[in-house]
C-alpha cells in the first residue's frame, strides 16, 4: 500500500463528515504550504498529519488532528501568533489550535494565522521541495474513531 493509500484508510476510519472536512483542511493547507513534507502520526487519540519542511518533528509548521466529533490545526509558535479574531484555542506552551468547524476552512483569519505560523518558523518550507508524504508512526492502540 502506497502512504497516500494508507493515509487515505485511516481517514476512512472516521464519520463521512469528518473525513471530509479532514480531506478539505488537507487540500487547503497543502496547497498554501506546497514542497512540504508531510508526516502521519496515527496516534491513540488522534491522527495527526504535519507540515514541516523535513521529516523531522522540530520542522513541523502546522499540522491537522482528526477526532471523532472534529478536525483541528495545530499552529506552531501559537503563543506568539497574532489572533485579533480569537480563534486560537488551548495553553500549550508551543502550540495553539483552531478548530475546524462549520465554515471555518473559509474565514481568512485561519489563513492569516498559518501564513503568521509558517513566517514564524526558523526553517521554511521550500515552495520547490519535494513534497513527501511519510506515515512516521501507527499506534497499535487507539480510540474508536467514531464516536
Amino acid at each position: 500500500m502506497t502512504p497516500q493509500e494508507q493515509l487515505d484508510a485511516f481517514i476512512d476510519k472516521f464519520t463521512p463528515e469528518v473525513a471530509a472536512q479532514a480531506r478539505r483542511a488537507l487540500a487547503a493547507v497543502s496547497a498554501r504550504l506546497p514542497g512540504a513534507t508531510v508526516m502521519v502520526y496515527d496516534n491513540y487519540n488522534a491522527l495527526a498529519i504535519g507540515f514541516g519542511a523535513t521529516d523531522k518533528v522540530k520542522s513541523i509548521v502546522c499540522s491537522t488532528a482528526l477526532y471523532p466529533r472534529w478536525v483541528s490545526l495545530f499552529l506552531t509558535n501559537g503563543p506568539t501568533l497574532p489572533d485579533p479574531a480569537g480563534l486560537l484555542e488551548g495553553e500549550g506552551g508551543t502550540v495553539r489550535h483552531v478548530k475546524l468547524i462549520g465554515e471555518r476552512l473559509d474565514d481568512p483569519a485561519v489563513w492569516a494565522l498559518l501564513d503568521a505560523a509558517h513566517a514564524s518558523v526558523a526553517v521554511p518550507i521550500d515552495p520547490n521541495g519535494e513534497g513527501r508524504l511519510i506515515i512516521k508512526s501507527i499506534s497499535a492502540k487507539q480510540r474508536p474513531r467514531r464516536s
